[in-house]
Formats: structure tokens, C-alpha cells, sequence
């Protein structure tokens, strides 16, 4: 069989081009986008069923350099560093930090869940650590960027695993949110539903910003600074505690404190849009690469287990948004709104979890408290506290 080797720059190359046919595709077809799919998603995986069934054919099988992907990827969990601001969550009281303990629980519920099954079925557990916290509370983004490390511990595929098992997480933390949420509320009788025709009205949020190309500089520098010093971050803490950290923990730690040191002093205004959309790029061109490289051929051997892991994943989750989520946040609407968010980003991504609450606000109301808590549990600080815990279980399970 041939084999097409890609450079990094062709395999930049692709990546850019595969995210073009995704956003094509996500415009062209509602599913998509009712789901949140994002876009690097359904173009590497079109890129990555090309390449299973030309492996398939015995014709020629395309590898790649993954040189510049580990590039971006750090680069891109950077930059959710820098979102992290500390007196924010100080000053969000009890709720949040509940929230943030919650999250916390299901990520050790998931890698418990996820190994055990493989364990049982006679698997690698670390197979179940990618269908566990790595790829749910994860998404796509952490399932692309710490699967080659389950592959480096003896679980091979890991990554295509930890990837596809992201993929149907994202499918059913969009369909099971609204749905549960809607049950919780009729009920409890929370709200009373608009008529049928009738939506609440919503205010769009902004998505465009005035800079200057000096900002974008500042901005790019500043990262560049973090992924330089984290590196050492990431080195000491690996030393320290006697087990792999994912490479980008350090930028992401070294960006925080640069972050919370630059609202303490107030001398510079921080670039914050600037480094927003700068994140945003660097995700979709990681994603994309890390996605049009996945082997597909290498699940066939873990397709039963795997659909057995994940049947096991939606039930905890459903159990534990309904008897544990919703009573501990207050039985109430925001509760209620709070747990179609934490099924979004506790099965897929924080996109996900603003999708349910927005199909819930039409039809119920807005929650002015649930926008503002998910995004910041779900979106900053749940990063940290699964990256540790995941770098914890592997090291365990290897």
C-alpha cells in the first residue's frame, strides 16, 4: 500500500481548506446547525472517511506531520487563559462554585463510568477515559489535543476514539438539554409556555469590534510570551507530581496570572476581542487538522464497546442533571435553565449548552443567572480541572 506523506505546511494547507468545506456544509444543511456542530468537525471528518476508504481499498493511506497541530493547540488553550478572570469568579458567590463542584464530580463520574465499562468488556480502560471526561466535559477541541496521549500509553486509536466518541457527545448534549429542561420546568410548573407562533425576544449580541493592527500585535505577543514561559510550567509541573500534564496547561496557567496581573495594575488595556478571534482561528485550524487525520479503520475492533460506553455516559448524565443538578442549583427556572446549559457542556461543548438555553429562553424566558454562570464554569474553568484529573487517570491506568 502507498503511503502519501504531508508535510506541515501541506497539512496547514488542508486544515485550512477542510474548515471551508465544513463551514459550507453547516450553512447548507439545518441538522448541522440545529446540532452546533461545529465546522473544523464536518470537514476533517469528510477529509478522514476520504482517507478510511482509501485505506480500505488497499490503494494508498495519507499521513501527516502533526508539527504545526500541536502548534495551534497550545496556542488556542492559551488564549481560554487569558477569559480566566479570578475577582469574577470571587465575586459570583455561592451558585457558581457549586456549579464549578458539579462539574467537577461528573468529570471523576465519566472517567469512572468510561473505564470501568471497557474494563469490563475486556478493553484498555484508557478507551474509556476517551469516551469519559476527555471527549464530554472535554469536546472536540480536548479530545483532539490529549487523545495522542492515550495512544502513547498503550491505548492505540486513542485519539480516533476520544474524537469520535466528542462527535456523538455533541449530538446528544444538544438533543437531550431542551427536552429535559422543558420537563423539569412543566413539572414543576416553573413558567407557563408562549403560544404556539409566539417567541420571547432576545437581544443579538454583537459579534464585531473595532481594533487596530497594534492591538493584534500586543495580543499575539502576549501568547507567544505564555507559550514560551508555560512550557517550563508545564515541565516543573510534570516533574512535581510524577505524571504528564498536557502541554498546554502551562501557557494556560502563565496566561492567567498574566491576565489577573494586567487588571490589577491597569497600565495597559488588555486586547481581549483581539485575542478572542485569534482563538477562534487557532481552534478551527487545529480542530481541522487533528480531525482530517483521525484513522477511522481503528475502531472497528472497539465498536460495541464503545457504543456500550457511551449508552452508559448519556444515562449517568441524565440521572445526574435531573437528581442532583436541578435540585442543588434550586429547583427553580433558573435551575432548570442551568441544567440544559450543564448537559450542553457536560456532554459537548459550552456552544452546545447556549444552544439549549436559547431553545428553552424562546419558548420560557430568558435566565439572566444561567447565561452568565455556564460560560464561565463551562467554558474557563472546567479546562483546568479536567486537564489535571485526566493527566491524573492516565498516569493511574497506564
Amino acid at each position: 500500500m502507498q503511503e502519501i506523506q504531508l508535510n506541515m505546511y501541506h497539512a496547514l494547507a488542508l486544515g485550512a481548506v477542510m474548515y471551508w468545506l465544513g463551514a459550507a456544509l453547516t450553512r447548507k444543511l439545518p441538522a448541522l446547525r440545529r446540532f452546533c456542530v461545529p465546522a473544523p468537525l464536518v470537514g476533517g471528518l469528510c477529509f478522514a472517511l476520504f482517507n478510511t476508504l482509501l485505506y480500505a481499498s488497499g490503494l494508498a493511506v495519507i499521513t501527516f506531520d502533526e508539527t504545526l497541530e500541536t502548534v495551534f493547540m497550545i496556542l488556542f488553550f492559551t488564549t481560554v487563559g487569558f477569559t480566566v478572570s479570578i475577582p469574577m469568579l470571587v465575586k459570583s458567590g455561592r451558585s457558581v462554585m457549586l456549579l464549578l463542584a458539579l462539574s467537577i464530580v461528573i468529570i471523576l463520574l465519566q472517567n469512572a463510568v468510561g473505564s470501568g465499562v471497557m474494563a469490563l468488556m475486556g478493553k484498555n480502560p484508557l478507551y474509556g477515559l476517551g469516551c469519559g471526561s476527555i471527549s464530554m466535559i472535554g469536546g472536540p477541541g480536548t479530545a483532539a489535543a490529549i487523545g495522542p496521549d492515550l495512544d502513547a500509553a498503550g491505548a492505540v486509536g486513542g485519539t480516533t476514539v476520544a474524537v469520535a466518541a466528542a462527535t456523538f457527545g455533541l449530538i446528544f448534549g444538544s438533543v437531550l438539554g431542551g427536552p429535559i429542561a422543558r420537563h423539569l420546568i412543566v413539572k414543576n410548573h416553573l413558567r407557563e409556555e408562549l403560544p404556539e407562533g409566539r417567541e420571547h425576544e432576545e437581544d443579538a449580541d454583537d459579534a464585531h469590534f473595532t481594533t487596530h493592527s497594534n492591538r493584534f500585535v500586543l495580543g499575539f505577543l502576549m501568547l507567544a510570551f505564555c507559550v514560551g514561559l508555560g512550557s517550563y510550567v508545564t515541565t516543573g509541573l510534570t516533574k512535581l507530581c510524577g505524571f504528564n500534564f498536557p502541554a498546554y496547561i502551562g501557557p494556560m496557567l502563565v496566561a492567567v496570572a498574566v491576565r489577573n496581573l494586567i487588571d490589577r495594575t491597569g497600565r495597559i488595556e488588555f486586547p481581549a476581542a483581539e485575542i478572542g478571534t485569534m482563538g477562534n482561528m487557532f481552534l478551527a485550524i487545529f480542530l481541522s487538522m487533528a480531525l482530517s487525520g483521525l484513522k477511522l479503520w481503528q475502531l472497528v475492533d472497539l465498536a460495541l464497546p464503545m457504543l456500550v460506553c457511551l449508552a452508559a455516559e448519556v444515562l449517568l448524565m441524565v440521572f445526574f442533571s435531573i437528581l442532583v443538578v436541578f435540585p442543588l442549583m434550586g429547583r427553580n427556572y433558573d435551575a432548570a435553565m442551568i441544567t440544559a446549559g450543564f448537559i450542553g457542556f457536560g456532554m459537548g461543548a459550552t456552544s452546545n449548552a447556549m444552544a439549549n438555553m436559547q431553545a428553552v429562553a424562546r419558548r420560557y424566558g430568558p435566565s439572566p443567572s444561567a447565561y452568565f454562570m455556564i460560560p464561565m464554569v463551562g467554558g474557563l474553568f472546567n479546562d483546568f480541572f479536567n486537564a489535571a484529573i485526566i493527566a491524573l487517570s492516565i498516569g493511574l491506568l497506564s
